[in-house]
């Protein structure tokens, strides 16, 4: 009894506040009559127990129903039937219109009974009665319904010695959106009374442990929210605003929105709330924002009501070109179609669907007053229809025989059902293939809610379940607001959201669409444009994340795909494309043949190699004469041949690098040239050795015969075959890529192995020349006519210079210009020593034949 009287006395509360605000309703409905109640306050606690006559009175006056009928179980129901508007502040008068909308709703939960009770399959036998209120959108009404339901209609009533409620409801149906839901689910829910809701959508409904009695038909805004985000990321929006009712609808709609668009990657510029009783100068602003937002496209988690007062304050100065993304709550309805800028407005909905018989039984009116515009005539208490009796319903054009596009009508059909098939369950029994169902029984509302948490049945091919959060499997239709041939904006079905398909697959479109302006592309809004692959996006201080600078990738990394967070650098081997947005193997550079650089360096090898040769073939024509028997003509012979393998060697350096050439082209070169500077040196010694056999007494050419020459170049040589051996054996010379001189290519060349071998072999190189260039340098004065000397002293002087230069070109010359130098410096030598030591002889052998003579080559100055 406490918890009860607690509840009366609000009831008694909420009565009060009605009663000053002295509002009065229509009088008749169908020949029923509703009005507000008028309870007196009272200091008792609401229930009185007369001890005299023992008796429960409910004190204050009851509301009465809108619709009701008797029956074996009554089933509630609540409705919008009447919107209000003053009509005069002096009397404070209230007029009341009827919503064809509501009226079809409420007229459908009759249907549905009505052919509930006909049925031989389910509760035959029993008749199913409901009591029909009107909740006024107000939330205070609907709290005094939630009450009228628990108490019953008895003004007095007496049971088992105790007051208790007289024909309370077993299960309510409710049109009524998620403030009322919520607060009626909390009273009804005190008592185990299941409310099945077809409109309420919060996703705050589904908590079980706030609301364990709430059911609905309609989805959760979770799972709208969801959609719409994937709807808005679908079409690659990145950069929206937002404006939400300041309500439970909106509010937590919006929240799960956001919270859904976050993890999508997308960006809100503004969120704006608002509600419809909002003054204007706040409802101005918000359509301010949206004029001045950068945002083209915009979200309205709103109701009905609110989006029309937005709507109504942007027509009078309608905003730029916006694109509307639309809540199920308003996107369906007609009458907003009317604004033109809103055309292309895409949004989810309800699936529509058709209830067969449901037409016919809605023009099936006792009084053609309830659909028409008739009109009022005003008495004390209430106001009343007058129509002439000559309409007819069938052509009337409105919400309530509207018909074709049956959303949220569907809904309260199927929660009719839904409670239909729990009291089934509850009541009925088969046996022997026959339903046997017990009308006498005493039917609790807690076993109907422990009835319907297991409802599963399909009707008109639709099914209905719940899951256990009391949430139906959502399925919402993707719609689009397109202008006819007339220019008459109508809904259209572009698409569907399953969410009981696989992650990824649930967002389908099959038609096309079209957006703002009647354009038939998808319009773009974002903060900052997509940054192209070879950029990475670089966040704006201060900004969301969908706002950023496109900054190219760093020299040698990539970004492959558009909006990149970051770069990633190329494998070892690859390098970047000039757009920086692909890897592509480096371009692998040795200095190959077909090269100018390589042409032209092979063109003067081979001269020099033939030059040789020729030089040799001329010595050879004429080596019986003195100028070629001077000095050994057979050291000239072996120079000659030497010089012409230091040619030669050189284009052992062209090509790419492989193991055997890398170890041929420097032990070749380095033998060659220990052959060809022994020569030289062999003539110098020659050159001095003979001038002290000219002294009396002196037989230096004793000691230093050919034999002694022979084995002086023998000698020389093979140290560097043994250095190069040595070299070989150790850490021979081999093909590596070189990936450190250039970042965008490989360098194809030849490592050295061992860098004591080949310092070796140059140092030993080095050393025989600077002996040989003293020695030269020492006999250069020596007074002959014809003094070999002073040739080989320019021919080392050259080669020292070449070879002195080589060493710092060598190391500081990137690439394959390492080895260009390398043939440079191998052929200037060479060339060095071929034109010093061989050209004046042969110019004498040609030109001069006179001093090609023993006389003149004697003649000493």
């Amino acid at each position: 009894m406490g918890i009860r009287a607690i509840f009366i006395a609000l009831r008694l509360a909420l009565s009060f506040l009605e009663l000053t605000l002295q509002v009065r309703l229509p009088g008749h409905i169908n020949g029923l009559e509703q009005q507000f109640p008028s309870e007196q306050t009272s200091n008792t606690s609401g229930v009185t127990a007369e001890a005299s006559s023992v008796k429960c009175t409910l004190q204050g006056k009851s509301r009465l129903p809108a619709f009701s009928r008797d029956g074996d179980f009554v089933i509630g129901g609540i409705c919008l039937l009447f919107l209000s508007s003053p009509i005069s502040s002096k009397h404070q008068h209230v007029l009341f219109s009827l919503t064809g909308r509501g009226l079809r709703i409420s007229r459908t939960i009759i249907f549905a009974i009505e052919e509930i009770n006909n049925s031989t399959d389910l509760l035959p036998g029993i008749k199913l009665g409901y009591r029909l209120y009107d909740s006024c959108v107000s939330v205070p009404v609907s709290v005094d319904v939630a009450f009228q339901l628990l108490n019953g209609e008895d003004p007095a009533f007496y049971k088992d010695g105790n007051c208790s409620q007289s024909r309370v409801v077993v299960a309510s149906v409710g049109d009524s959106g998620s403030s009322p839901s919520i607060i009626m689910s909390r009273i009804m829910g005190s008592f185990k009374i299941p409310l099945v809701s077809s409109f309420a959508t919060c996703a705050c409904l589904s908590d079980k442990q706030q609301f364990p009695t709430f059911f609905r038909t309609i989805p959760s805004d979770h799972y709208q929210a969801d959609a719409l985000a994937k709807l808005v990321k679908h079409f690659g929006w990145t950069w929206i605003g937002a404006v939400h009712s300041n309500s439970e609808y909106g509010n937590n709609g919006m929240a799960s929105f956001l919270g859904t668009a976050l993890r999508e990657g997308i960006c809100v510029e503004y969120i704006e709330s608002f509600f419809r009783t909002d003054p204007a100068r706040k409802i101005q602003r918000v359509a301010n924002v949206i004029r001045r937002s950068t945002a083209k496209v915009v979200l309205a988690f709103t109701a009905v009501g609110e989006m029309k007062i937005l709507l109504e304050e942007l027509s009078r100065d309608p905003p730029p070109p916006r694109q509307w993304i639309a809540s199920e709550a308003w996107i369906t309805d007609p009458n907003l179609m009317s604004f033109s800028f809103c055309a292309g407005a895409v949004g989810v909905a309800i699936e529509k669907s058709v209830i067969p018989g449901l037409r016919d039984f809605l023009l099936d009116l006792s009084q053609s007053k309830d659909a028409f515009n008739c009109s009022l005539t005003e008495s004390e208490k209430q106001f009343s229809f007058k129509c002439d009796g000559t309409e007819d319903i069938k052509t009337l054009k409105s919400p309530y025989t509207e018909t074709s596009q049956l959303r949220v009508t569907n809904l309260m059909y199927k929660a009719v059902y839904a409670v239909a098939h729990a009291i089934h369950n509850a009541v009925c029994r088969e046996t022997n293939a026959t339903i046997q169902c017990d009308k006498h029984i005493g039917l609790e509302p807690k076993q109907v809610f422990k009835e319907i948490k297991n409802v599963n049945f399909s009707k008109n091919g639709y099914h209905v379940s719940f899951d256990a959060n009391g949430d139906p499997v959502a399925f919402y239709e993707l719609v689009n607001w397109q202008k006819s041939e007339s220019g008459v904006i109508e809904l259209v079905t572009v698409g569907y959201y399953d969410a009981s398909l696989p992650r990824g697959q649930e967002f389908h479109i099959n038609r096309n669409i079209t957006w703002v302006e009647g354009g038939t592309r998808v319009p773009v809004s974002v903060c900052s444009e997509s940054c192209p692959p070879g950029t990475r996006k670089v966040l704006q201080k201060g900004k969301p994340i969908c706002c950023y600078d496109c900054i190219p990738c760093p020299e040698g990394e990539i970004s492959n795909m558009t909006d990149s967070p970051d770069c990633f650098p190329c494998p070892k081997e690859f390098w970047p494309n000039a757009k920086r947005d692909a890897c592509f193997h480096k371009p692998v550079e040795f200095l190959s043949f077909d090269e100018v650089l390589s042409i032209i360096l092979a063109v003067f090898s081979i001269s020099g190699a033939f030059l040789a040769v020729i030089t040799g073939m001329l010595f050879f024509h004429h080596r019986t004469t003195p100028i070629v028997r001077a000095n050994n003509s057979e050291l000239s012979f072996l120079l000659l041949f030497s010089l012409t393998l230091c040619f030669l060697c050189s284009l052992t350096f062209i090509g790419a690098p492989s193991e055997w050439s890398c170890m041929l082209r420097h032990t070749a070169f380095g033998i060659t040239f220990v052959l060809c500077i022994s020569c030289v040196l062999g003539k110098t010694i020659v050159v001095l050795m003979a001038f002290k056999a000219t002294l009396p007494g002196s037989n230096a050419m004793k000691w230093f015969g050919p034999p002694q020459q022979r084995m002086t170049v023998v000698s020389f040589t093979f140290i560097q075959v043994i250095i190069c051996i040595i070299w070989l054996v150790v850490s021979p010379p081999f093909p590596v890529k070189n990936l450190t001189t250039y970042k965008e290519k490989i360098i194809l060349e030849c490592a050295l192995g061992s860098a004591v071998g080949f310092w070796a072999v140059l140092g030993y190189i080095g050393l025989l020349a600077v002996f040989c260039f003293v020695l030269a340098v020492l006999a250069r004065k020596l007074p002959d006519n014809f003094n070999e000397a002073k040739m080989i002293t320019f021919s080392m002087l050259i080669f020292c210079a070449v070879w002195i230069t080589f060493i710092p070109a060598y190391v500081s010359s990137p690439g394959k210009l390492t080895v260009a130098v390398e043939i440079f410096a191998i052929l200037a030598s060479s060339f060095g020593l071929i034109l010093c030591i061989f050209a004046p002889k042969c110019f004498i052998i040609l030109f001069q034949p006179e001093k090609n003579t023993k006389k003149y080559l004697m003649n000493k100055n």
